[in-house]
């Protein structure tokens, strides 16, 4: 029946229940799990999670490091939630703008041995919805698993359609229209959409770039606060009118807007890292905090947006050696790297430091 909900469809639904704070079933070889976002949990829910039976809190292995917990599952801790401690307890493990105000949180205990592949998927769910990457899971049987889903209607995600490598996203243009600039009248906005329900991102074309000839292209990461408030701790505002004015001059070109913000882990969790960035992290060491990697964006979604524009080879806008790499690596053709080096300031200079010193980045 198509009215059914498909595996992608069942994944979106997924997302969005654990950022609407309720609970979801993950099922796969090693049985049944109810799962519920650390950040989103209510202490209602967290009883209720104790009544279907033992209780483990699943951190990556960067934020476990943090509390001094046992990540015995490579990039994984399952820690065990004693059953003597709230709701603040489960925030505090997960949330690293609480350390301060908890700095003792321990002793954890570790889970090892056994499957972690639930609690596994369980983060990569929370990390898809943009949420702390941190999850209360409680596995059950297959009976209380079956009677969950049919009275009270929590959706079932079957591990087989969850890989743990993203898969390519398959982007479809969804709608474009003329939109003068001030950079270029001859300016066109196309808006693409993936199939598996993420956000949309935005290609912007001006004039008419000669599909044969190497396009000069910007990849730009959404930054809320640099680019619309004019935020002076980074520089990313700047290097998007510096990108547009550049192909503007030219005649021709694409920006690529895309909507993975905080380097891919979302306006909250961004703010979040400016918090510990205060407390004297610098920007890496914030995202592992909070239990991120480095940089959690994926470039396949500028490398299949331009494909499907007609665009095989590039004059790509950048000081980060790496996204060039990761084009060539997406079967684009980089024939040179445009350097972009715009908006230091007393405000982001230690920011831009640290991309240069930690990721590599030609500044």
């Amino acid at each position: 029946m198509s009215l059914l909900f498909s595996p992608q469809e069942r994944l979106a639904r997924a997302r969005a229940d654990l950022r609407m704070g309720a609970a979801i079933l993950v099922s796969g070889a090693a049985g049944d799990a109810v799962v519920l976002a650390a950040e989103a949990a209510t202490e209602e829910r967290l009883a209720d999670l104790r009544a279907l039976g033992p209780l483990d809190l699943a951190l990556t292995a960067r934020r476990a490091r943090t509390l001094r917990a046992r990540a015995y599952d490579g990039d994984l801790a399952r820690v065990t939630v004693p059953g003597d401690v709230d709701l603040g307890w489960v925030r505090a493990s997960a949330d690293p703008s609480f350390d301060l105000l908890y700095p003792m949180k321990g002793p954890y205990l570790s889970r090892r041995g056994g499957d972690a592949s639930l609690h596994l998927a369980a983060i990569t769910l929370c990390k898809q919805a943009h949420l702390l990457p941190a999850a209360l899971v409680v596995p059950v049987a297959s009976e209380v698993a079956e009677r969950l889903v049919s009275t009270a209607g929590l959706i079932r995600v079957e591990l087989s359609h969850l890989p743990l490598e993203r898969p390519d996203p398959e982007m479809v243009e969804i709608a474009a229209a003329r939109v003068p600039l001030e950079v270029s009248e001859a300016g066109r906005v196309h808006v693409f959409r993936p199939r598996d329900g993420a956000e949309e991102h935005y290609a912007v074309e001006i004039g008419t770039p000669d599909r044969a000839e190497p396009l000069l292209c910007r990849l730009h990461s959404a930054c809320f606060t640099g680019d619309l408030i004019g935020s002076l701790k980074c520089d990313c505002g700047h290097q998007l009118r510096a990108a547009l004015a550049q192909i503007g001059a030219e005649g021709a070109g694409v920006l690529l807007y895309l909507n993975q913000e905080g380097r891919g882990i979302g306006l909250a969790n961004k703010m979040r890292a400016y918090s510990l960035q205060d407390q004297g992290f610098d920007t890496v060491e914030a995202n592992h905090r909070l239990g991120f990697e480095d940089d959690e964006r994926d470039f396949r979604i500028g490398a299949n947006i331009l494909r499907t524009m007609g665009f095989s080879k590039v004059r790509l806008m950048t000081n980060n050696p790496a996204k060039v790499a990761m084009m060539q690596n997406c079967g684009l053709s980089v024939v040179e790297r445009v350097a972009l080096r715009v908006g230091r300031g007393v405000h982001n200079a230690h920011y831009l430091d640290t991309k240069a010193k930690k990721s590599g980045h030609l500044l």
